[in-house]
């Protein structure tokens, strides 16, 4: 009995040493959380540059825009489609922006003059020019800072959103993260950017509503 026992805690005491198996141990259970940890980094860091071509996107559509004194759909398509060039190597089809042209009454009043939204389909390398949420008359002076409030003033305004979905879903939101930006512009060439469908009615008179 007594030879049964002594061998009983020789074989506890062996085990207790025993230091095999230690390093797998170990791997199985770092590796999930450093996998975790290396994609998570990954998906983060292109979150980041998602958001910041996002920022690129709004300011390009309003600045390509301040540099004409009228505008049809044929130029607003191609403005729109400058966002493919500026997401790439991301996907540009969650994209969607809007093109605003504002004007500040004597009130201080923000009151919208046109709006045009666009599109960009999967795959495709042009946008498609939509209708857009925003109405003639609209008064937005909410939407504007008040450092740019100046009476008899015109500012074009752009909107950029845009849906990240992660690669991975369980490290980030699975459902995507919407991103977004604004962008305000004064118009260089003339008082205000004029819109029209087609060059045909198109006019450098600015009006107000």
């Amino acid at each position: 009995m007594k030879t049964l026992a002594a061998a009983l805690l020789r074989s506890v005491a062996a085990l207790g040493h025993d230091r095999r198996g230690l390093a797998a141990v170990e791997f199985a259970f770092i590796v999930p959380l450093m996998l975790v940890m290396f994609f998570g980094t990954v998906e983060f860091s292109s979150g980041v540059a998602v958001d910041r071509k996002v920022t690129l996107m709004a300011r390009a559509v309003s600045d390509l825009t301040s540099q004409a004194t009228a505008v049809v759909d044929t130029d607003l398509q191609n403005f729109f489609s400058a966002a493919v060039g500026i997401m790439t190597p991301y996907d540009a089809s969650p994209t969607k922006i809007t093109l605003s042209e504002i004007y500040i009454d004597n009130s201080n009043i923000a009151r919208i003059q046109w709006s045009k939204a666009g599109t960009i389909a999967t795959g495709a390398t042009q946008a498609t020019v939509t209708t857009s949420t925003r109405s003639q008359g609209d008064v937005v002076t909410s939407l504007v800072p008040a450092s740019l409030l100046i009476a008899g003033t015109y500012l074009i305004f752009s909107e950029v959103s845009y849906k990240y979905m992660p690669t991975i879903g369980y490290v980030m939101a699975k459902s995507g993260i919407n991103l977004s930006d604004v962008a305000y512009t004064r118009p260089r060439q003339s008082l205000c950017v004029n819109y029209s469908s087609t060059s045909a009615t198109a006019s450098n008179a600015c009006t107000t509503y």
